[in-house]
């Protein structure tokens, strides 16, 4: 027993030992840190150190007796310290990420099985998910427009896989907004349906399965224009879609490749508000890469679009089809788009559309081609700037309100300014360059073998540079000099419209030191025509214009 007791002393004793050794080196450590952060100040702080330095030792010794006071078989052993859990991290399923990982739905990322399914179950996850949650809490509908629902941010995340459908990826008819879909390549399968869309943004329950309904295809005429009561125009201007009419917000498609497979098209966005379409490469179209139809605000950047993969030059390019981007609606954008291959590279029949950065060779002019196609009920309010026709052009019917500047034409390309209904507002073709072959292709040309150009209002064509091209323009300078009463200038040669000139000013300079009289005496075909009361060696200078003038 006194064995016994002995060796428990002894143990006692060299625990405490180890414990005040332990707690004296800790002191040591954090005198040390204090002395060394306090040496550039020592002899001031050395009484304030010594004070520290007894409070630190009767804290010490408060936790030594602490432990002393205890009974040693009552200490529970201390706790493993891990930087990481002992357990598994726990596995989320995919509706409670909010990440919706399309392999977990069976998606086969390769591509050799058909993954239609799959892929809409995540679509539809996304969706729903995010309604139950929007039901539940209704702060979350206070982003969006009246009637979307604000489904949060969910991804569609497509995992950098390759998957191919046999039937558009449809929206669910109820809506919603703020959704991303990123990261992989979409492929239709041999039996996608011909009018169909790789991914259909659209609210109709029509256009779940067969591509778009019976009401979209009725829009797309070959003249582009637009006739559903959801989009009509009213004396040239937008009439406003009411909130219902829109089905979804904020959804943006990025960093997807799409093949259509020469059966259909690739995306269709309907009635939405505030799509963006960035960084994606489009081919394989019949129809259209992208159609924009109806709708606010759709935006498509940094994409590259194509029928054919093809870097220009291409054998088979006179039998180009399609259109690589087909919008229908207003106040969309169009930046930093490259179009390599397709019989019409944008189509425009909306109001007040934007394109910046486009690059255009999708099939030359010579081949029937059109770089840019404009068309509209109304007021067109195009604006096209900072872009490249290569070896294509541009064409709008009944130009109003139609902005064209620093764009460089090459091959020949030209602008087509088409009368369909005889009349002409507010265009300016300004600042841009055209380069061409030699074969005297005029810059700016006009179609009038439908209706001629009777209304000509505020039209600038002017500050154009060309070489191989004729200049075309509605602002002439001459002048011509000689010895007698009669000086003709013809400007058929440089203006654009013909017989049409409202505003000429001229000055007669003569170095005899005579003062004849003189005037304007004839404008007609575009030829002015400068008089004098009596012979006179002289210059005349005439400056022509065929904008509209003020007349009081």
């Amino acid at each position: 027993m006194r064995v016994t007791n002995a060796k428990k002393a002894l143990g006692l004793s060299m625990l405490i030992g180890f414990i005040s050794s332990s707690l004296i080196i800790i002191h040591v450590v954090v005198g040390s840190t204090t002395t060394t952060a306090a040496t550039d100040d020592h002899h001031q702080h050395h009484h304030h150190r010594d004070e520290k330095y007894n409070q630190e030792m009767n804290q010490m010794k408060g936790i030594k007796t602490m432990f002393l006071g205890r009974n040693l078989v009552s200490v529970p052993p201390l706790p493993s310290i891990s930087p990481f859990p002992s357990h598994p991290p726990q596995q989320m399923s995919p509706a409670d990420s909010r990440v919706y990982k399309v392999t977990a739905y069976g998606a086969d990322p390769t591509g050799k099985t058909d993954s239609t399914k799959a892929l809409q179950q995540a679509f539809l996850d996304a969706f729903n998910a995010a309604t139950t949650t929007a039901t539940a809490n209704d702060k979350l509908n206070e982003f969006l427009m009246q009637g979307i629902t604000d489904l949060g941010g969910p991804q569609i995340n497509l995992e950098g896989g390759s998957y191919t459908i046999s039937s558009p990826l449809h929206f669910p008819p109820t809506g919603g907004g703020n959704l991303v879909i990123h990261g992989g390549s979409l492929r239709a399968s041999e039996s996608f349906p011909k009018d169909g869309y790789l991914i259909q943004l659209s609210a109709s329950s029509r256009s779940s399965s067969s591509g778009l309904d019976s009401e979209n295809k009725d829009m797309k005429q070959n003249n582009g224009s637009t006739s559903t009561s959801s989009y009509k125009q009213d004396n040239g201007m937008e009439q406003e879609l009411t909130s219902s009419a829109y089905a979804y917000e904020y959804i943006t498609v990025k960093d997807v490749m799409l093949d259509a497979n020469y059966t259909g098209g690739g995306i269709s966005v309907i009635n939405s508000l505030r799509t963006t379409i960035d960084n994606c490469y489009i081919s394989h179209f019949t129809t259209d890469g992208i159609l924009v139809q109806g709708g606010h605000e759709t935006y498509i950047h940094n994409s590259f679009l194509g029928q054919h993969i093809t870097a220009g030059g291409d054998p088979g390019e006179k039998n180009f089809g399609g259109t690589g981007i087909n919008i229908m609606g207003n106040d969309n954008a169009v930046t930093d788009v490259v179009i390599f291959s397709a019989e019409t590279g944008i189509r425009i029949s909306g109001q007040a559309n934007i394109l910046t950065g486009v690059h255009c060779y999708n099939k030359a002019t010579g081949w029937g081609g059109t770089g840019v196609y404009l068309t509209s009920a109304g007021s067109i309010q195009t604006r096209i700037a900072n872009s490249y026709m290569d070896f294509t052009g541009i064409v709008a019917e009944d130009p109003s309100q139609l902005h064209i500047s620093n764009t460089f034409f090459l091959g020949d390309g030209f602008i087509l300014l088409k009368s369909n209904r005889g009349e002409i507002h507010g265009v300016n073709i300004v600042d841009n360059m055209f380069s061409g072959s030699g074969k005297g292709i005029d810059i700016v040309q006009l179609d009038q073998s439908k209706s001629p150009f009777t209304t000509v209002d505020q039209i600038v064509v002017d500050r154009n540079n060309a070489r191989g091209m004729n200049l075309r323009s509605t602002v002439g300078k001459g002048s011509i000099q000689g010895n007698g009463s009669s000086w003709s200038l013809d400007f058929n040669g440089v203006l654009l419209f013909p017989n049409l000139i409202k505003h000429v000013q001229y000055t007669l300079s003569t170095s005899t030191g005579s003062f004849p009289n003189h005037a304007l005496t004839n404008v007609t075909g575009n030829r002015v025509v400068v008089e004098s009361d009596k012979p006179v060696a002289a210059k005349v200078f005439v400056t022509v214009d065929q904008s509209t003038t003020i007349d009081s």
